[in-house]
């Protein structure tokens, strides 16, 4: 007599029994699940990087990035699949096991029907996959200009074999996934960019009022007023294409507050802090004598437009020799449009020349250096006061500094062989080893830079 034993090496009519009763509990008592498939990178363009291989066809075991172990650009499968999972709701909770509070209300783990979704899907779920859980849509968002209820999505971090999914006879029947809420990445954009738009299909002989987005193929139109039936969507009296239709990302990433907020916040910042380092422009700087103690109270008074000498030593009282009693970077007053002033508001010659008769204690600002340099004349020598330094702090054209200038450069150098090529290449393009007639990125369009100064050529 053979010995009694529930494990069977094989699937035998007991699993397949077994089996079918779980799938039948699955299909009775489970959730719809739509299933967003992840076919792996995106495929086509060459590459000369070994960590960014070019694949020529879609495999979800291929890896985009094997540096970093990305897969930024992913390819989903256009259609939808739907299966029935099972998983348990949960309230709001505090997790306390842990260093502070955390809340355990973002993750889910469902189970699935292992054959089902073997004979449905053709793989089992993986990372990557994304869910759209049909019961958690959001039919009340406090938005109310949105035309349907907000989708809930979810990703697939990890999956395996659940445990409460082996019958007795040690084989598994449940599929347990781990996902958690899906955000606004590059990963996800195939999702995120299709249209958020009203599911009405047009039909021909239905009436149509006014406002009405409806979708025929790929296009959305909306009726510009009341559409009696049998009218044709390319009628333009009555119905207009909707070229830039809403997406899945612009109603519902946060992306577009938070960009709200950062630009509220700049605005605000440049109010607070219009320019970098210390505005000294504030403070009246007593002028010095030429042995660095402060110079006599005649020498010039707050209520005079033009400083004057009282004669009784040269160079006291006149104006002063800085921002300030020691040397500070950074430091500085500014007019609104950015312009370089003399300490005490004193008044200053922009150009790109010095004053031809210049007198002790003038100002001269050189607007033909980069950056524009503050100079003082002392009677035989137009010394150096300030560079104005003090920068926007935003970053973009109004940002004029070196640094900027040099990441953000744009301008290209004519040669006779290459044609013009561009002044910024990266590091990785500059130790590759090229060939003698290589063409270095060259043949752009001329893009000299703008000269020093006037009369004078491009440095």
């Amino acid at each position: 007599m053979p010995r009694l034993s529930l494990y069977r090496p094989n699937r035998t009519a007991d699993y397949q029994f077994i089996d079918r009763t779980i799938r039948e509990m699955y299909t009775v008592g489970g959730a719809d699940m739509y299933v967003h498939k992840y076919l792996g990178p995106q495929t086509g363009g060459t590459s000369n990087d070994a960590t960014l291989p070019a694949y020529s066809q879609e495999n979800p075991l291929f890896i985009e990035d094997l540096l970093l172990l990305e897969n930024r650009d992913r390819v989903y499968d256009p259609n939808i699949y739907i299966m029935r999972g099972v998983y348990f709701t949960q309230d709001v909770d505090f997790d306390l096991t842990q260093f502070g509070l955390f809340l355990n209300n973002d993750t889910l783990f469902i189970t699935f029907h292992y054959n089902d979704m073997i004979d449905t899907f053709g793989r089992k779920l993986m990372s990557g996959d994304v869910l759209e859980i049909p019961n958690l849509k959001d039919y009340n968002p406090l938005n109310e200009s949105l035309p349907k209820a907000l989708p809930k999505y979810y990703v697939i971090q990890d999956a395996a074999f659940a445990k409460e999914g082996f019958s007795v006879t040690w084989l598994p029947h449940l599929w347990r996934i781990k996902a958690t809420p899906m955000v606004n990445a590059q990963e996800y954009q195939s999702i995120t960019q299709q249209p958020f738009e009203p599911d009405n299909i047009w039909d021909p002989g239905n009436f149509y009022p006014g406002g009405v987005t409806v979708l025929d193929g790929n296009t959305y139109y909306v009726s510009k007023g009341n559409v009696p039936p049998g009218t044709p969507i390319t009628d333009t009296n009555y119905w207009t294409e909707k070229t830039n239709p809403s997406t899945v990302q612009d109603k519902m990433s946060s992306r577009p507050k938070d960009l709200e907020i950062n630009d509220a916040i700049l605005v605000q910042s440049e109010v607070e802090v219009p320019r970098s380092g210390f505005n000294t422009g504030k403070f009246f700087i007593l002028p010095t004598a030429p042995n660095g103690q402060p110079a006599t109270a005649i020498g010039l008074t707050a209520d005079q437009t033009l400083p004057t000498v009282d004669g009784t030593q040269p160079g006291e009282g006149i104006s002063p020799t800085g921002f300030g009693y020691t040397v500070g970077y950074l430091t500085g007053s500014y007019d609104e449009n950015g312009i370089l002033q003399a300490p005490n508001g004193l008044p200053v010659t922009p150009g790109v020349t010095f004053p031809p008769t210049p007198v002790v204690g003038d100002y001269a600002l050189r607007l033909d250096y980069f950056p524009n340099r503050l100079f003082r004349y002392n009677g035989s020598t137009w010394v150096k006061i300030e560079d104005g330094v003090r920068t926007n702090l935003t970053n973009g054209i109004e940002n004029n500094t070196l640094r900027s200038g040099f990441v953000n450069n744009t301008y290209t150098t004519q040669t006779k062989d290459l044609g013009a090529i561009p002044q910024r290449q990266s590091l990785s393009k500059a130790l590759q080893p090229l060939a003698d007639n290589g063409d270095q990125g060259g043949n752009l369009p001329p893009n000299p830079p703008p000269n020093t100064q006037p009369g004078q050529p491009s440095s």
